[in-house]
């Protein structure tokens, strides 16, 4: 089957402003990028900023 719509596999260039690498070389996704993916993957997201909780599981405005 040829024609896959789950998205994965597709990959877009990130801009600079979407992430930076951390003091182990990590690289860590901004606020910006999360408000451009439009969603919360509920991963305790350092930049989240959706607000959610990793502890409580719960998303606080």
């Amino acid at each position: 089957m040829t024609d896959d719509m789950s998205g994965f596999g597709r990959s877009r260039a990130l801009d600079p402003e979407d992430f930076y690498y951390n003091e182990d070389g990590y690289i860590v996704f901004t606020e910006a990028y999360h408000k451009k993916r439009g969603y919360c993957c509920k991963s305790g997201c350092k930049h989240c900023p959706y607000g959610f909780d990793k502890k409580t599981g719960m998303i606080r405005k």
